[in-house]
């Protein structure tokens, strides 16, 4: 239903404005606070009177809007503003600029049966959401401006100049729409990051990803993208954007940091002013102030209008404003903003805007307190802060018991307690649970068999010819007796690796090149002939086809009769989990990985890796066995994800799947996929949570607290409390020297994403993208540190 104008016989649309030869704007997202760029005019919904009525400013003048009915929301344009009706079923606008007394009111829309919501106006477009459905109408709209399709949802929009952008209900990726191509630069910009809220500016957009941290995309002529680097997550709230500039409203104390702007947005003139909401023309901003709710505007747009107090901040004669629309709700997401009844004239309430405090996906702390610092006090925010996070603690410390037990048991059945195995240090056990019996009801076969039996049948048809055309995506075919001879017939001295499927070998073949040789296990160990069959065809199927930097490149295949072997490119510095947990690596100067800045350049190849399988392999992929002994490192200290026998390819639909065995890794397994038997991409993210924690502590997934008579401990529980206790520094491992200067912020940037990567459910983890963003910006404060890794002489590739 993405019109220019809605369903109805009721719409009444009117012409359009006579358009100034501006370039600025006011822009942005509906609330009850709206300024309008041509004429400087400032406009809000007046708080604690029986009518919430519009209240503005202009020239001097303080003008009561017609009709005095009640609004919930105002945004606005260029040259006017626009208002939607309390109950949402009428829209009305209102030009600034023709009149010197009077604003000049237009009926956009009125229709009792479909309402609207989210209201945002850009320069010259209006639009809006239905109410509950999501999608989207705009009127004011010339035949250029593109609008989204009629199938997409969204859960808010912002509009700019000349476009608008939406987060989507399904996914929370941001969509965007109309003239020209900076909403399709801004879109493809955000990719596949998963987002909580946006804000447009003149042909930028700003917002909080799923994590909390601040992001921008667009144009960045005069800075107004370069976000401020000490924000942490959730480090901000409101944001309002203008044409050079950007400004934001602190969560600790709602004060204003902006940015961009040529230098001449300075916050000092907001000095010990705490504000609710702000928003912005072109070239200023107002905000509506926490102590008494009036308005305040400043910037060299505001003092260059001959208004007094020119320079400085300038406090407006309107009556006081509302922070929130009052509405006719519970509150039950945010909870109720205080004196709320006595703001809305006991007209129903406000509710505290999204994303809550604290946000999920998990409550933050503040960054780790140096040692000297004295806690701060507890107040009765902070406390439920604490409950809700002693909470968070007992869910996740349950889970952590039943892993250890399981891992007990697993020890106990297997005989790796007693000696009587023994397994590479460098490959956890892989662990396959089966699904409910749903009491004997027969159940359809599950999505991840009939994939898997897909996949199988296209080998199949690939291998069905002639050895040359085998494989057309360049793996080649070796023989048995090629494979033997490169690894001097599978002797000891060339082994590498052991897992579940079998040994991997080093090999040079007879052209020189050196490679390794994964061999399925031809003995007695291996239960099944198909699972080995299964795990060929699977990694066969995914590493033909895919080719990127930081996945192992699959070289060729053999298979003769009951063998299946795979061979792969060497990695020289072999896996993750051997340099943070081999027994030698005891030293500061013994490896490589002991600097903070390589450590997180590992995360960051490997998160690389992770989210081309899930946004950019067709069909995406999910890996299923995200762990340290599969990420390895080649010669040049690039990390590569390996191992894909458990991967599968992610449902046509994008829904969640249900496969009948929940497969993976003690200490890496997603809680949910393992206990619910759902499984999603956000599953690798739970992996890869676990491995950026690993990097962090020095700690194996699974080990023994030697304070507790050795009792086995998840890295999670160890390390999740003290992140959100704000005792990073407790954990840290110490074979690293000490994070300095803006290391310490990359570390807490990467603490803090790892901590959301572990959530318990899979909404509320990030995407890949959010994740990669993160590890970029923590690459990057280290990179500007003096704690770099320059004391070594190797050679590191940066992407």
């Amino acid at each position: 239903m993405i019109t220019t104008k809605p369903p109805s016989s009721a719409v009444t649309i009117f012409s359009l404005l006579l358009l100034l030869p501006l370039l600025c704007h006011a822009l942005g997202t509906g609330t009850t606070l709206a300024v309008t760029d041509a004429s400087a005019t400032v406009c809000g919904v007046v708080a604690s009177q029986p009518t919430q009525r519009i209240e503005c400013y202009r020239r001097g003048q303080v003008i009561a809007v017609v009709p005095e009915v009640s609004f919930s929301a105002i945004s606005g344009g260029r040259n006017y503003f626009c208002g939607l009706r309390s109950g949402n079923y009428s829209l009305l606008c209102w030009d600034t600029v023709s009149s010197n007394v009077t604003f000049e009111r237009r009926r956009l829309y009125n229709n009792g049966t479909v309402l609207f919501e989210n209201l945002a106006v850009g320069d010259t477009q209006v639009c809006a959401t239905v109410v509950g459905a999501g999608t989207v109408s705009c009127w004011r709209i010339n035949s250029s401006f593109e609008l989204p399709s009629g199938y997409e949802l969204f859960d808010s929009i912002s509009s700019g100049s000349g476009f608008s952008c939406g987060i989507m209900k399904n996914g929370s990726r941001v969509r965007c729409w109309g003239d020209g191509s900076i909403a399709r630069r801004i879109e493809s910009e955000f990719g596949n990051m998963s987002m909580m809220s946006i804000v447009a500016g003149d042909s930028h957009v700003c917002g909080l990803n799923s994590t909390g941290f601040l992001v921008c995309r667009g144009s960045n002529s005069f800075g107004q993208i370069d976000v401020p680097k000490r924000g942490g997550s959730f480090e901000y709230s409101g944001l309002a954007l203008g044409a050079q500039h950007s400004c934001a409203i602190r969560r600790l104390n709602g004060s204003v940091v902006c940015w961009g702007g040529r230098g001449l947005f300075s916050a000092n003139v907001t000095d010990g002013v705490s504000f609710e909401t702000i928003v912005s023309g072109s070239n200023f901003t107002c905000g509506l102030r926490t102590s008494n709710f009036s308005v305040i505007c400043w910037g060299p747009g505001w003092s260059n209008r001959d208004f007094s107090n020119s320079g400085s901040r300038f406090e407006l004669p309107l009556s006081p404003i509302l922070p929130g629309p009052c509405v006719q709700s519970s509150c039950s997401e945010c909870g109720i903003y205080p004196e709320s009844q006595t703001l809305c004239a006991s007209k129903g309430n406000i509710c505290k805007p999204r994303p809550c405090s604290p946000q999920i996906p998990v409550p933050l702390a503040p960054p780790p307190l140096p040692p000297s610092a004295k806690p701060p006090s507890v107040t009765p925010s902070t406390s439920n802060t604490l409950t809700t996070g002693l909470l968070v603690f007992a869910i996740i410390g349950s889970v952590g018991v039943v892993a250890g037990i399981c891992t007990v048991i697993y020890c106990l059945w297997t005989g790796v307690c007693h000696g009587k195995k023994k397994v590479h240090n460098s490959v956890q056990p892989t662990i396959t649970r089966g699904g409910s019996s749903n009491g004997g009801v027969n159940s359809p076969p599950s999505r991840s068999s009939t994939i898997m039996r897909q996949g199988s049948r296209i080998m199949r048809r690939q291998r069905s010819g002639t050895s040359s055309t085998k494989h057309p995506d360049r793996a080649e075919e070796f023989t048995l007796a090629e494979l033997a001879a490169a690894t001097n017939n599978f002797s000891l001295e060339n082994k590498i690796g052991a897992g579940s499927y079998g040994v991997v070998y080093r090999g040079k073949l007879a052209d020189g090149r050196e490679v390794a040789i994964k061999r399925g296990d031809t003995g007695t160990k291996m239960k099944k002939f198909q699972e080995k069959e299964s795990a060929f065809e699977s990694e066969l199927a995914f590493l033909s086809r895919l080719h990127h930097k930081h996945l192992v490149r699959l070289v060729g295949y053999c298979e003769e009769k009951d063998e299946r072997l795979l061979v792969y490119e060497y990695m020289k510095n072999g896996a993750l989990y051997d340099h943070l947990h081999d027994k030698n690596n005891v030293d500061r100067s013994s490896s490589v990985l002991n600097s903070w800045r390589m450590r997180i350049k590992i995360a960051l190849d490997a998160s690389r890796g992770i989210e081309y399988l899930h946004s950019y392999a067709v069909p995406s992929i999910i890996h299923r066995d995200i762990k340290s002994s599969n990420i390895l490192i080649d010669a040049n200290w690039t990390a590569r994800v390996s191992d894909f026998g458990l991967s599968l390819m992610s449902p046509d639909n994008g829904n969640d799947y249900r496969p009948t065995k929940a497969a993976g890794t003690v200490g890496y397994i997603d809680p949910e996929y393992y206990g619910l038997n759902v499984l999603t991409a956000k599953s690798d993210v739970y992996g890869l949570g676990v491995v950026l924690l690993e990097l962090l502590t020095g700690k194996r997934a699974i080990f023994k607290d030697g304070e507790n008579g050795g009792t086995p401990v998840s890295v999670v529980d160890y390390a999740v409390p003290a992140i959100m206790g704000g005792e990073l520094s407790r954990i840290l491992d110490q074979r690293v020297e000490p994070p300095e200067l803006n290391e310490t912020e990359a570390v807490e940037l990467v603490a803090y994403t790892a901590m959301h990567c572990v959530n318990l459910e899979g909404k509320d983890r990030p995407t890949m993208a959010d994740i990669v963003a993160n590890l970029e910006r923590a690459l990057t404060l280290c990179d500007a540190s003096h704690g770099s890794i320059s004391s070594f002489t190797i050679s590191i590739e940066s992407d």
